[in-house]
């Protein structure tokens, strides 16, 4: 197992730490669901980099991320906002063992928002006790899988022809994990 130098950014980080100007990372609240689900819809409609496909069922959605996220002492949801709006979401499900969920506003990729939610994400699953996280994500998203290898993740496995997406093609996705 190696152990790589994580960075920091986000309400975690210390005192100076580099992060994206202008950005708040902080726990979503209620009052922020609406604005996500529209962020995921958005994300969703790409068709490319989450396994969320459109017609979004906002209202199951939104009752699951309430009840997982703000109901539950075990998950954790965080959202990245910039003058108001939320440009990012990252969700941990689980206690111990616990699943990554990360999804950015296009215009705001590259810009250091999936760092500064990533740590934060990180730091609460330091203080919660969870001892490994894991997630999946599609090869092809290679931003992506840079960005969690250089908070530590390694990869694990690879599913082939896994996840059926809605016009009938199966995706693979990488595997990967970050024991804590």
């Amino acid at each position: 197992m190696s152990h790589r130098a994580v960075p920091q950014w986000g309400p975690t980080a210390p005192a100076g730490a580099p992060g994206p100007r202008g950005v708040e990372v902080r726990r979503a609240r209620r009052d922020d669901l609406e604005a996500a689900l529209d962020l995921l819809e958005e994300v969703a409609a790409e068709r490319r980099y989450i396994g969320a496909e459109p017609p979004i069922d906002r209202a199951a959605t939104r009752a699951r991320w309430e009840e997982e996220f703000l109901g539950s002492g075990h998950s954790a949801m965080f959202v990245a906002s910039r003058d108001g709006d939320v440009i990012g979401v990252a969700s941990m499900l689980g206690d111990g063992l616990s699943k990554l969920g990360m999804f950015v506003a296009r215009p705001e990729r590259g810009r250091g928002v999936g760092s500064a939610l990533l740590a934060a994400a990180l730091g609460w699953a330091r203080r919660a006790g969870v001892y490994k996280v894991t997630l999946q994500v599609w090869p092809h998203n290679e931003r992506a899988i840079k960005l969690y290898e250089r908070f530590g993740f390694e990869r694990e496995g690879y599913l082939r022809r896994h996840y059926r997406r809605r016009n009938g093609d199966i995706w693979d996705c990488v595997v990967m994990g970050l024991v804590l």
